[in-house]
């Protein structure tokens, strides 16, 4: 028996409006990514040592990425504004998506600027004096403090997770921090006090400077993001100062063109060589800094041949 024409309208109303329900509902949950949305590659790795595989964790800066000038497309963003939790390091240093964490905070999200809780030193420049120094991940003490505010903040933010492993995750990684911490000091003991000198291509060590008894001469850029350029003057002034220190390295990031740091080598008029270091972005695997703990070993490694006695 063929259904009257006005039931079988009803019942396809019926269908149509039970299924764009059910599509409705169902994007609803989707977009919802939850988990851990992570702004830098360093801070990346830290994280997922700490969570496991008790949730997940996106991390938007891609390897050998500047983080002062790295942008985010806009499923990232959206990821960034329907996370549990967005840890990002702060105090200036990803100038290219802070409007999305902020973005994200206006919407609920709670965001951990990591930066701003391990005791941040301010720049050691004049240019900067005063203003907080993002670069901590170069002291490994601190990389502990944050180790402690991201295990925290994982626990009471991030939903499903298992508070007691995700303690003891923090509780291994801060161990083999220790391990790192101790040894750096040991293979820098290696290094005359009188040549603990450094010059970078932009302020990213004094944190190291620090901990470790060095003392920063100068930068190639003076600024703490490699977003500004130096002036003639800049390069003359730092070329003088290399020279009356006999600095016999200068150390470049090795995602940047060393160009600059060679133009000041040979401004100063002496011996000088640029040594590559990872200084604000981890590597691809098989680079030598695809974690956080493989990155400050190289690193470790480089400024001890740079600067120790041949």
């Amino acid at each position: 028996m063929r259904t009257p024409e006005p039931l079988r309208l009803c019942a396809a109303a019926v269908a149509l409006a039970a299924t764009a329900l059910g599509t409705a509902s169902c994007s609803s949950g989707d977009d919802r990514g939850g988990g851990v949305v992570v702004t830098t590659n360093i801070l990346g790795d830290i994280t997922r040592a700490v969570v496991g595989e008790e949730a997940e964790v996106t991390v938007l800066m891609k390897p050998n990425a500047d983080p002062h000038s790295f942008g985010i497309s806009a499923q990232e963003a959206a990821a960034v504004e329907n996370a549990d939790l967005v840890v990002y390091n702060g105090l200036g240093l990803e100038e290219g998506v802070l409007r999305n964490v902020t973005a994200a905070e206006e919407a609920g999200v709670t965001a951990l600027e990591v930066g701003a809780g391990v005791d941040p030193l301010p720049y050691a420049s004049d240019e900067h004096e005063g203003e907080p120094d993002p670069h901590f991940w170069t002291d490994p003490r601190r990389v502990v403090r944050a180790v402690d505010l991201i295990t925290e903040n994982v626990v009471e933010r991030v939903e499903g997770v298992d508070a007691d492993a995700v303690r003891a995750n923090a509780e291994a990684y801060t161990a083999e921090l220790e391990e790192l911490d101790a040894w750096m000091a040991e293979e820098f003991s290696a290094i005359p006090e009188q040549d603990r000198k450094l010059v970078t291509n932009h302020h990213v060590f004094g944190y190291l400077a620090d901990r470790y008894g060095f003392e920063v001469i100068g930068a190639v850029i003076p600024s703490g993001t490699t977003l500004a350029s130096p002036s003639t003057a800049d390069l003359k002034d730092l070329s003088d100062t290399v020279r009356e220190a006999g600095v016999g390295a200068v150390f470049a990031d090795s995602s940047q063109p060393d160009r600059l740091a060679t133009v000041m080598a040979e401004e100063a008029g002496v011996d000088i060589e640029v040594v590559p270091l990872f200084s604000e972005s981890l590597s691809e695997e098989g680079q030598g800094a695809a974690t956080y703990l493989e990155m400050t070993r190289s690193n470790t490694e480089a400024i001890v041949t740079g600067l120790g006695d041949d």
